[in-house]
């Protein structure tokens, strides 16, 4: 699966749960559940890219604002839920992390104070829902994918996540990011509770 399809199923999967009315992680898993398992597989190995690909200091000070704090584990999902805005808000976020300040469910999450904006789990775990739901075997893709990516090992170097920095430092935080620090920080010198 090249990137291109990638994204197509992702839209796919966004303009089914709309039109629906289901959540989207419900409508990407019944999505793959109608592709072949190696396809579910190239999908899981699409999708790990574009996930790492987030793996950043600035993109995890994102987070952090929009999240009021923001784990190791809810940075995976966070990142799961800037890939299931598609692919536009995805690039945009990959480019510049601030850009998430103009985001409707950001914006609307900061102004009720709300923390839940974009973290979005069950996204993680659309392909072995997929298989899950072929198989009736929630272990089915774990088998299948460690059969997968063993056939395609790569070395895995450490990756480059940018220059790090303190997401407590509010001025920092500003400097930065400054649209997200806008609506989560201020004008004042103290951060949110995380």
């Amino acid at each position: 699966m090249n990137i291109d399809r990638f994204w197509h199923v992702i839209e796919s999967a966004r303009s089914s749960a709309a039109a629906s009315g289901t959540l989207f992680d419900e409508a990407l898993v019944d999505l793959l559940t109608g592709c072949p398992p190696q396809e579910i597989l190239e999908y899981a190995e699409r999708f790990d890219e574009v996930h790492d690909a987030l793996y950043r200091w600035d993109v995890w000070a994102a987070a952090y604002l929009i999240g009021g704090g923001c784990s190791d584990d809810s940075f995976m999902d966070f990142r799961a839920g800037v890939i299931a805005l598609g692919r536009d808000w995805y690039e945009r976020t990959a480019l510049d992390p601030d850009s998430l300040a103009g985001h409707p469910g950001v914006m609307e999450a900061a102004g009720a104070h709300r923390d839940e904006a974009l973290f979005y789990e069950d996204v993680n775990y659309a392909a072995s829902g997929a298989f899950e739901s072929l198989t009736g075997n929630p272990d089915a893709f774990y088998e299948a994918w460690a059969e997968y990516s063993s056939a395609d090992e790569q070395d895995s170097e450490s990756v480059d996540m940018g220059e790090d920095f303190d997401f407590d430092d509010a001025d920092e935080m500003r400097r930065r990011l400054p649209r997200l620090g806008r609506l989560y920080l201020g004008a004042g010198d103290q951060t949110r509770s995380a």
